[in-house]
């Protein structure tokens, strides 16, 4: 098999009987059970189960007859019907949490409930994660959660691989994002460099996000979704600039409190108006 095919035969969840039987049903068209053994070395005793997995996986069907014989569906079928069970899976799970998260939440919550007053202000604020893929993982939770809009600031956008998925999804639903980064002049030419080649993804991939340019030397970087001034919604991750520090030894600040959010918000909103300016311009 090539890798992608062999790629796709992984994202199936087969057993090795299973993957081999269909990789050899796909090839052969149709066969009977006890040929299909003999092609693939499958025991003869194990044949008709593997074969009935397929069958009611939905990728096999069975033709009556003496002897029974067993034909793949069309490639594309194949793929819709992974596609769907998948789907069909999840549902069940979620279906399954639901029935049971109600007595979870109310098992656990008292105890949460008795922690609050321990907590300083400070904790109450917000929680740090360390900077890479932990806070890129915040920041697609962050995409995934919002309902209007997303606020980010950044230097050159050199995460967006991790996160285009997410943004994807926060586009498709409607939510406004603007992208406010840094003037090429204060980045070093690799970064300058990251950056032009981000924006043209930007524009060819997401044409209805809006992303502007600033000179002023930012002291934070993050992103925040859905800022309210009445302090009833929004979400964050802030992460203050700290050039002599490594990445990896870095951390970011989450927080949920719609206040602190709402003073982020203003501050990008001055930048954004006032001391920005649309790609291309000088």
């Amino acid at each position: 098999m090539s890798d992608s095919v062999d790629a796709f035969f992984s994202k199936l969840d087969l057993t090795e009987y299973e993957e081999a039987a269909l990789e050899e049903l796909l090839l052969l068209g149709r066969t009977t059970a006890p040929d299909l053994a003999e092609a693939t070395g499958i025991p003869k005793a194990r044949i008709y189960g593997v074969l009935d997995s397929l069958s009611e996986a939905g990728f096999v069907k069975v033709i009556p007859g003496r002897p029974k014989q067993y034909q793949p569906h069309d490639p594309s079928e194949i793929v819709d019907r992974a596609i769907t069970n998948r789907q069909d899976a999840y549902e069940q799970f979620k279906h399954d949490v639901d029935r049971v998260a109600e007595s979870f939440i109310d098992s656990y919550t008292p105890v949460q409930d008795r922690s609050v007053d321990e907590l300083s202000p400070t904790e109450d604020l917000f929680h740090v994660v360390d900077v890479g893929e932990p806070s890129e993982r915040e920041t697609r939770r962050l995409l995934r959660e919002a309902d209007q809009k997303v606020c980010m600031l950044t230097k050159s956008f050199g995460y967006i691989e991790t996160v285009g998925p997410a943004m994807r999804e926060a586009v498709d639903r409607g939510v406004i994002i603007n992208i406010l980064m840094l003037s090429q002049e204060h980045l070093t030419t690799e970064n300058s460099r990251q950056q032009q080649e981000i924006r043209s993804v930007l524009a060819e991939q997401f044409p209805s996000v809006t992303v502007r340019v600033t000179d002023r030397v930012l002291p934070w970087r993050g992103t925040f979704v859905d800022p309210d001034l009445h302090y009833e919604t929004g979400q964050g991750l802030l992460l203050v600039e700290q050039e002599e520090v490594p990445n990896h030894l870095r951390q970011a600040a989450v927080t949920e409190n719609p206040a602190f959010v709402a003073g982020l918000w203003q501050y990008f909103d001055l930048l954004w108006n006032h001391e920005s300016r649309s790609v291309g311009s000088v």
